[in-house]
């Protein structure tokens, strides 16, 4: 029988495992917790660039954001002719969540193209520019935080319950989320281009369709039929994953059922893209 010489053997070409999900996994595993210093650094830098010689700092995003819901929760109980001790809490609530999950979506389309640099010059896996994104967006949120706080100091919730501690891990579902979304959009838009326009418009339009500004409880008819179609839109359940245990709602699985579904989902449809494209967003840039 013949054999194969040891030189055939070294002339068999390797098989790359650039393109399998073990080394998509590895990526967001590592990035996560082997480069954990390095996106926690730079994400902190971010605010502190940004916001560099000013007297206030990242705090003048928390004034923007406290105006601009304080005047909307004005503007609309006038219109809606509801009470703003119950509107005020619910639009702020959810005005800044929203805020949260827009720039989650905008930014994380332009996340690789925005770090070209970094791509092309430093060995550390893609998903570190997304913790990157995602941990900058949360430090925005904590800072948006300190106004819920005090509308919710002002108009406290009737109900408190057990149930309100169900937000810490609702706040950890919107950053796996935005972690996926990110990930998924941005190399999407790295490939084509036209993408991160059209995030921006769609964005834009889901604002309206969805009750950040106003909710099923304030509008007239909000308890037809036709308004229970807004509980197909996921971003309504998402943000009454945390916006509910804020004003004291009673817990309601539903909200879960749709995020979780959206997570499998959403992950899965991530890694089957970082499998396939993953090692070539450095060409893209």
């Amino acid at each position: 029988m013949p054999v194969d010489s040891p030189a055939a053997s070294q002339s068999a070409p390797l098989v790359s495992d650039s393109r399998t999900f073990k080394r998509a996994i590895r990526d967001l595993v590592d990035g996560a917790v082997v480069h954990r210093e390095l996106w926690l650094e730079l994400g902190w830098q971010d605010i502190k660039q940004r916001y560099r010689r000013s007297v206030i700092g990242p705090f003048w995003i928390t004034i923007a954001t406290g105006v601009t819901a304080g005047a909307l929760a004005l503007l609309w109980s006038v219109l809606l002719k509801a009470d703003v001790a119950v509107l005020l809490p619910q639009l702020t609530v959810g005005f800044i969540l929203w805020s949260f999950i827009q720039n989650s979506i905008i930014d994380g389309s332009e996340v690789f193209i925005a770090n070209e640099g970094l791509i092309k010059q430093l060995p550390a896996p893609l998903s570190v520019h997304v913790y990157r994104l995602v941990w900058r967006q949360l430090l925005f949120l904590a800072h948006n935080a300190i106004i819920m706080v005090i509308v919710l100091a002002i108009f406290p919730p009737k109900h408190w319950s057990w149930s309100q501690l169900s937000i810490i891990p609702a706040i950890a579902m919107l950053a796996i989320t935005a972690v996926w979304v990110a990930m998924f959009f941005g190399i999407l838009a790295t490939r084509f281009r036209d993408i991160s326009p059209l995030l921006t418009a769609l964005t834009q339009l889901l604002f309206y369709v969805t009750p950040v500004v106003w909710t099923l409880d304030t509008v007239p008819g909000g308890n037809s039929e036709r308004a229970q179609l807004v509980k197909l839109n996921p971003l309504y359940h998402y943000l009454e994953l945390v916006r509910g245990p804020l004003l004291g709602k009673p817990f309601d699985p539903q909200h879960w059922y749709v995020v979780l579904g959206c997570t499998v989902v959403g992950m899965a449809l991530t890694l089957l893209l970082m499998k396939q494209f993953r090692s070539r967003v450095a060409y893209w840039v």
